[in-house]
């Protein structure tokens, strides 16, 4: 039978404690079964043990005996002598259900923060004045161009697809508009890469931690995640070790390997040169389709030469200058992969990081067939992007360099000033300077985040623990702290983060 690992079910159970009448274990029962009957846990699995969902829900094992008693007598859940509770009457049979990447964004959230609460668990950005003037720019001759055929682009409008390939090539990338697929912000490219690339049952290559999203995407299509390096304190701020592939693959041979080396989600940091060149070779050698996420890498904070350590002594990576990363302002991130054979690599991008997530635009960069069979998959959920938001990239491609500089300034203000709270509110806290994107990645000695977490959303703050960017689960002692609004909710969740904190010490 199938087992929920405690970790993803809690992070599923957002909000519970903070919703509905009566006492905690009614309203814990009332969420298992709501996981039950929308689907989102499937039939037959087996439920964590009574006292590991009490550890990382933070409540007490009378609590979660409780709530398991009420659904069993309702029904509910099943006691399989020897194997645990299994929960039953889910709505779906199979399948991975998403674990709450986007809840910032819904109504328990918002009610929260309205109640006086934090939402730290977004890292999303306001958007720029830029994009409102690209919109008011628009015309009824730009729209008119288009008007005389149907309206669907399945690769994306010409337009837009020759300025992504400009902007390859400005970078000194040689890339024609057939290599460039038009997507629905960066998500999307990810999803279209997992169906497109990955069958059931493949080994796929992820750093750890790495991008939930991504995770998500292969999981849900059936992948076998096969995490490389890690993130411990003595990791100089290095990314996953390509070493630690080439051992792999003595074993196993991978169906692709997924990176984000420049401005990596969690974390921030950025491979150097050197990195980045033993990455390649290791790629090379063993002729490795590899997926290079640069999502973020337009966030590159590009002044990591004069970083300070962190409160742990730490220096983060050299993530500027001429290794491709992207430290100058005017410069756009190389990707790593551009040294690799076309038809061997995805470069995924987008503007929604930059700009603002509500413009939904991103892309593929790949060899025309890889783009060829991106795109019949997505034709059959999305027939096309919007021409209007395509029409608005268009312009915005056009003032990168002002964006860009604009953002790597105003969030190396907002990182220094959440460091230097954190500095003073939290001194035995831990984490090294990230050279870019828009979140401090912090170890919490000692303590159990998936509990601190849980604990804190009870007191009106969210927050994503470290186990939710690891393929495996790790990461207990780590919370990713978002600092891309400024410092205000950070500045107010802080007491509740360590008040928490002591009551979830592992």
């Amino acid at each position: 039978m199938a087992r929920i690992a405690s970790t993803r079910l809690s992070r599923l159970l957002t909000g519970w404690s903070s919703e509905g009448p009566g006492p905690l274990p009614r309203r814990l029962a009332d969420a298992l079964r709501e996981l039950a009957a929308r689907g989102d846990v499937a039939g037959g699995t087996v439920l964590p043990s009574q006292r590991e969902l009490a550890l990382v829900l933070g409540v007490s094992r009378s609590t979660v005996t409780a709530a398991y008693g009420l659904l069993e007598s309702g029904g509910w859940l099943e006691s399989v002598r020897g194997s645990g509770s299994r929960l039953r009457g889910s709505g779906t049979a199979d399948g991975y259900v998403t674990e709450g990447r986007l809840v910032s964004f819904d109504a328990r959230s918002r009610t929260a923060a309205s109640a006086g609460g934090a939402d730290l668990s977004s890292g999303a950005l306001p958007g720029l004045g830029a994009v409102g003037e690209a919109v008011a720019a628009l015309t009824g001759r730009d729209v008119g161009a288009l008007l005389g055929d149907d309206g669907y682009h399945p690769y994306g409008i010409p337009a837009l697809r020759e300025g992504i390939a400009a902007y390859y090539r400005a970078a000194g990338v040689p890339t024609e508009a057939d290599q460039i697929l038009v997507t629905s912000g960066s998500q999307q490219a990810v999803w279209l890469v997992a169906q497109a690339l990955v069958e059931p049952g493949d080994t796929v290559v992820v750093e750890n931690p790495t991008y939930r999203g991504a995770l998500e995407a292969l999981r849900a299509r059936g992948a076998r995640l096969v995490p490389v390096g890690g993130d411990g304190p003595d990791d100089g701020g290095q990314s996953a070790d390509a070493a630690a592939l080439r051992r792999l693959c003595a074993r196993v041979r991978p169906r692709l390997v997924y990176l984000q080396p420049t401005a990596h989600n969690p974390t921030g940091r950025s491979m150097d040169g050197a990195a980045r060149r033993e990455w390649q070779r290791v790629l090379g050698e063993r002729e490795l389709f590899v997926v290079e996420d640069t999502a973020c890498a337009e966030l590159s904070l590009g002044d990591a030469r004069d970083a300070a350590d962190g409160t742990d002594g730490r220096v983060a990576t050299d993530a500027t200058g001429t290794d491709g990363t992207g430290g100058v302002d005017e410069v756009a991130p190389v990707p790593l992969v551009a040294e690799l054979p076309m038809g061997a690599s995805v470069t995924v991008g987008t503007l929604s990081k930059l700009f603002w997530g509500g413009l939904r635009v991103g892309w593929v960069r790949s060899s025309p067939q890889v783009v060829a069979r991106l795109a019949k998959i997505k034709t059959s959920v999305d027939l096309s992007c919007s021409v209007v938001d395509q029409l608005v990239a268009v312009r915005l491609l056009d003032r990168l360099p002002e964006a860009r500089a604009r953002r790597r300034a105003e969030l190396r203000g907002r990182r220094d000033a959440a460091e230097a709270l954190l500095r003073a509110g939290a001194p035995r806290w831990e984490w090294t300077r990230p050279a870019g994107g828009p979140a401090l990645w912090v170890r919490v000695p000692g303590v159990d985040t998936e509990a601190l977490a849980q604990l804190a959303r009870r007191h009106g703050v969210s927050v994503v623990p470290g186990s939710a960017f690891s393929p495996v689960d790790g990461f207990r002692d780590r919370l990713r702290l978002p600092y891309g609004h400024g410092t205000d909710a950070l500045a107010a969740a802080l007491p509740t983060l360590l008040e928490c904190a002591e009551r979830a010490v592992g």
